[in-house]
């Protein structure tokens, strides 16, 4: 079977480099930055590395392919269908992994199947690094059935959802305005302790109220991501927006959100965020974030110093 990718950011490199692993007959990648970008040339020296063949177009990875998987930002997941349908060719595979609302699912949905491919939705339901390939998915569509059959041998954990296509996206976008809201929360809430220094005492009494939860561990690892991927998160919760106002209710969270991750992803370069690891717990985000804000605030605006211990 040969599999080609489109997208080779962080779920790109986890699912070709486990394809790659498990020998599948060609494993091939296609991402707009590789032609367009100045990370293209280290993303291609990446793909050889990995043993995964960088194409030099959309076409020539449909040319080849017998099961597509686009994975790129939910902005451009439907951009890459209608790219995809102009050359895929008949009965090939379209796996959309993107996080969209079930509109733009339906669309992509028609576009791949007008076109002679076979297009079926993925909702992925966790953190892809935390599972690689074998991350919990729901699939949707009228060909789910028989992908799940083709691509289990290579260990990927696929649950039908439904025949139709938007039942696995609207229940993951539904899942995101809790999971990523709450990552945002955790960024207003625990940076504002850190800066009143009140982070101890705003812990203790989440505990108390959620005591089967770990906020510290939960804390770090949600704020990491946030200030990882703010901007791929951002444009989820967007859609996620989308397919709330669709259920007939204003997206006051669901915007929110997206405005707080977006936030986030405007900070990475200010507040250094690569330069932490990604182990680090949430107080140095938080402190780099306070150091970042106060130095860009005006002195007549710049908030109030950190309370020290003898304060």
């Amino acid at each position: 079977m040969n599999v080609g990718l489109v997208g080779y950011g962080e779920v790109g490199k986890i699912f070709t480099s486990a394809f790659v692993e498990q020998d599948a007959a060609w494993v091939g990648a296609w991402d707009v930055l590789m032609r367009e970008s100045p990370a293209g040339p280290a993303m291609k020296a990446h793909a050889a590395k990995a043993r995964v063949e960088a194409v030099g177009s959309m076409a020539a990875l449909t040319a080849k392919a017998d099961v597509i998987i686009s994975a790129v930002t939910a902005s451009q997941a439907g951009a890459v269908a209608d790219e995809a349908g102009k050359s895929i060719r008949p009965r090939t595979w379209f796996m959309d992994l993107n996080s969209c609302s079930p509109g733009v699912k339906q669309r992509s949905s028609e576009r791949i199947d007008g076109a002679g491919g076979r297009y079926v939705e993925s909702a992925v339901m966790t953190t892809v690094p935390g599972y690689g390939i074998r991350v919990p998915m729901l699939l949707g569509g009228p060909h789910a059935s028989a992908f799940r059959d083709l691509m289990s041998p290579f260990g990927l954990d696929m649950q039908i959802a439904d025949e139709r296509v938007g039942v696995a996206s609207a229940t993951k976008m539904c899942r995101s305005v809790m999971i990523k809201g709450l990552e945002s929360l955790l960024v207003e809430s625990l940076t504002s302790a850190r800066h009143y220094g009140v982070e101890d005492r705003v812990l203790a009494s989440l505990h108390e109220t959620f005591p089967e939860l770990d906020w510290e561990k939960i804390a770090s690892y949600m704020i990491m991501r946030t200030a990882l991927h703010g901007k791929r998160r951002a444009e989820e919760m967007r859609e996620v927006a989308v397919t709330v106002r669709d259920a007939g209710l204003e997206p006051f969270m669901a915007s929110a959100t997206a405005e707080r991750q977006d936030w986030m992803a405007r900070q990475k370069v200010p507040a250094g965020f690569a330069e932490v690891a990604k182990d680090a717990n949430w107080r140095e985000y938080a402190d780099r974030i306070v150091a970042a804000t106060s130095a860009a605030a005006s002195p007549a605006t710049r908030p109030a110093p950190r309370p020290t211990a003898a304060g």
